[in-house]
């Protein structure tokens, strides 16, 4: 199994990292744990998939600005409801960036938006923040997330591989599902303290 993965990212690396690309441009985060686990198993090399999960993330965000700068409160009105984007919500993330200046875009992005990330994207556009600026900000704190994420999976597929038994091996998969738990809990609480 692990040198078929091997052999098609070599054989075929445009098709193996393009595919890469575009899955990171729908689910960039959940991506990156998996193949930070595939990293530490040998299924991939670091460089390119560090570089395909980033490009596909900006890739989706860049979307997302676009977005917001071109459609706006159209895009809203008409298919908001599928993405949780309500003027609301708009109205308060709009507030945060009069007040935080372009830090809300970054830290939006190293924590992946704590659930509102697309909301920051969107007015991130609808305000008109330059784009350029929007592209260095973004890219900065992808280069934070993403290699945290496969940071993330690295480590625990790590101490899994390591464990000596079953007890050792629960403990960690345990670990995992706290450490999700804890960040899906405080991002509601978050939500909840912005009115999101």
């Amino acid at each position: 199994m692990q040198q078929w993965f091997i052999h098609a990212s070599l054989a075929y690396p445009f098709l193996v990292y393009g595919l890469i690309i575009l899955f990171a441009c729908a689910e960039g985060p959940i991506l990156s744990i998996i193949f930070g686990i595939l990293l530490k198993l040998g299924y991939f090399y670091f460089i390119p998939v560090y570089a395909s999960l980033m490009v596909g993330d900006l890739i989706g965000d860049v979307g997302w600005y676009w977005i917001g700068r071109k459609f706006g409160h159209g895009f809203i009105h008409r298919f908001g409801k599928y993405f949780n984007i309500t003027e609301d919500k708009v109205e308060k993330v709009t507030e945060l960036f009069h007040r935080y200046k372009h830090s809300i875009l970054f830290i939006s992005k190293i924590s992946n938006g704590f659930g509102f990330a697309l909301i920051t994207l969107m007015t991130a556009g609808m305000v008109r923040i330059p784009f350029a600026r929007y592209l260095v900000i973004n890219l900065s704190g992808q280069l934070i997330w993403t290699g945290l994420l496969l940071g993330v999976g690295f480590f625990f597929s790590q101490m899994y591989t390591t464990a000596t038994n079953i007890f050792e091996q629960m403990t960690v998969v345990a670990g995992f599902v706290v450490l999700v738990v804890i960040f899906i809990g405080f991002s509601k609480y978050l939500r909840k303290r912005a009115g999101m």
